[in-house]
């Protein structure tokens, strides 16, 4: 029995429907945001929506059923948990906001496609390198929001009279939003020169400290997707491994057959 279920639920077929309930269920959710759709469907979105948390709930307790203590040992596995028990707290009271959180089925899309799992992969893999880009963010940031509080404060008291100010002015021009007519062009009607201040900081943040985000990032994607390329590599030479041992076996069997026959 569990491993037909297992069969079943490791197949194609099933990974394809949960996919398709999972999108389903992300339609539903997006509707049901509309008064004027909730006003003519609201009942059948309500009922949809129960019958796909019930299926969601079946899928978790079919594979806890069939991977036994090994379910909790995956980290998916109890991502895929935790979003599903989520769903069943009552959505009334003072618990009403967990009602926004019921679109976070859609999330499960990330541990039902393998090419998703591998990008968070990749992600997380990536932690320990952005870490330390990040600490090297914030040192720039620091930096240049103390000269800019020093150099800008005393005309420019709304962008750049603290370092609170100045950290959130740089980290506008650093996005590029409005930074020019916004505010360095009023900034170098006062101060000419200000410019010399403005570019490196956009050179050295947005351009470059920036970029180190997305090196690291491609660094660890490619990595991960060089490990999964060698677990299949591996996985197709133990598939190989055993249909070589299994085709020994049956011509040792054959040459028995073979002289038993000729004693014969």
């Amino acid at each position: 029995m569990r491993a037909r279920l297992k069969a079943l639920i490791e197949s194609r077929a099933w990974e394809a429907a949960i996919i398709g309930i999972i999108i389903a269920n992300a339609i539903v959710l997006g509707l049901e945001t509309d008064a004027r759709v909730m006003r003519a469907f609201g009942d059948l979105l309500e009922l949809l929506d129960r019958v796909i948390l019930a299926i969601f709930v079946i899928e978790i307790v079919l594979r806890i059923y069939v991977h036994r203590l090994s379910f909790f040992r995956d980290p998916w596995s109890i991502f895929d948990f935790s979003i599903v028990a989520l769903a069943l707290f009552p959505t009334t009271g003072p618990l009403q906001v967990l009602r926004a959180l019921r679109i976070l089925r859609v999330l499960r899309l990330i541990s039902v496609v393998p090419s998703l799992r591998r990008v968070i992969g990749g992600l997380i893999a990536a932690l320990p390198g952005m870490g330390s880009i990040i600490v090297l963010l914030v040192m720039v940031f620091y930096v240049f929001s103390v000269m800019a509080t020093n150099l800008f404060g005393a005309s420019f008291p709304d962008w750049f009279g603290s370092i609170p100010r100045s950290l959130y002015s740089l980290f506008q021009i650093m996005t590029l939003e409005s930074w020019s007519m916004g505010i360095v062009r009023p900034v170098m009607e006062v101060y000419p020169m200000a410019w010399l201040f403005f570019v490196p900081f956009i050179i050295s943040t947005t351009y470059a400290v920036l970029n180190l985000f997305i090196g690291v990032i491609v660094s660890a994607m490619q990595h991960e997707s060089e490990a999964a390329a060698s677990e299949d590599r591996h996985a197709i030479q133990d598939a190989n491994e055993a249909v070589m041992a299994e085709l020994r076996l049956l011509r040792g069997e054959l040459a028995e057959m073979r002289n038993e026959y000729r004693n014969k």
